[in-house]
């Protein structure tokens, strides 16, 4: 099924009603983390950039974002049952989780039928490494026309998840560049999930007209973003921003 059909009927950023339901079993399990904002609260249409937790992340935020928005998401999570098979037992569970290949892909049998469910609860917005991100863009583009936000994880995690980021993707920059060419100065929010502690840490938002003015290019944009990624998983926590 093509992700237009997937979406038909429902607003960017909406989930549908049988989604819901899971959503609200989820909750009892992935209780809500101590949000701490160093600027102003989430605001409609905005970037929000986050390690990656493996599936700490994306679950704390699916079940506990305060504002309508999409994930981005690699096609292959879009894409068959088999593809979806081949992704979690080989590249999520033996590459990024470090499980033996053998025990990724016994228990792949039963996980990637009900993940399969889950990523098209999620209306995720497929990327690509070749000439298709321009769909990923016109998508993400489509999503923020509508005042849905986007979530974005641009950690490099080809290795595994890391309490220290290696890398950051830039493929984030340039969405950001191609909305604002369109009249759309995204609030940019990046943040960290302290999973041990359970805080989630959010910077104050900076727009991506103050980070063109940089002079950076999009790689030193992205390697900036990942430094200050990391210290705000390092940082003391002010009492006076917790909440």
């Amino acid at each position: 099924m093509s992700e237009e059909k997937r979406k038909k009927g429902i607003k960017p950023g909406q989930r549908r009603t049988w989604f819901k339901c899971v959503k609200a079993i989820l909750k009892l399990f992935i209780k809500k983390p101590r949000f701490v904002f160093l600027g102003e609260e989430f605001v409609d249409c905005c970037l929000v950039l986050s390690n990656h937790v493996g599936a700490s992340a994306p679950l704390t935020l699916e079940c506990h974002f305060p504002k309508p928005f999409r994930f981005w998401g690699t096609y292959e999570m879009n894409s068959s049952l088999k593809e979806v098979y081949k992704y979690l037992s080989e590249i999520y569970f033996h590459q990024k989780k470090h499980w033996k290949l053998f025990w990724s892909k016994l228990f792949c049998i039963i996980a990637a039928p009900v993940a399969y469910l889950f990523y098209r609860g999620l209306t995720l917005i497929s990327t690509y490494r070749d000439h298709r991100f321009r769909n990923t863009l016109k998508e993400s583009l489509k999503t923020i026309e509508a005042g849905a936000s986007l979530v974005i994880f641009p950690e490099d995690s080809s290795n595994g998840y890391f309490n220290t980021i290696t890398g950051f993707f830039s493929g984030f920059v340039t969405l950001a560049h191609i909305c604002y060419k369109q009249g759309y100065d995204l609030p940019i929010y990046l943040s960290y999930l302290r999973k041990k502690d359970k805080v989630y840490i959010v910077d104050k938002p900076i727009r991506y007209s103050e980070l063109m003015e940089s002079g950076l290019d999009k790689y030193q944009i992205a390697e900036e973003l990942r430094q200050k990624c990391n210290a705000l998983g390092e940082m003391e926590i002010p009492a006076e921003a917790a909440q």
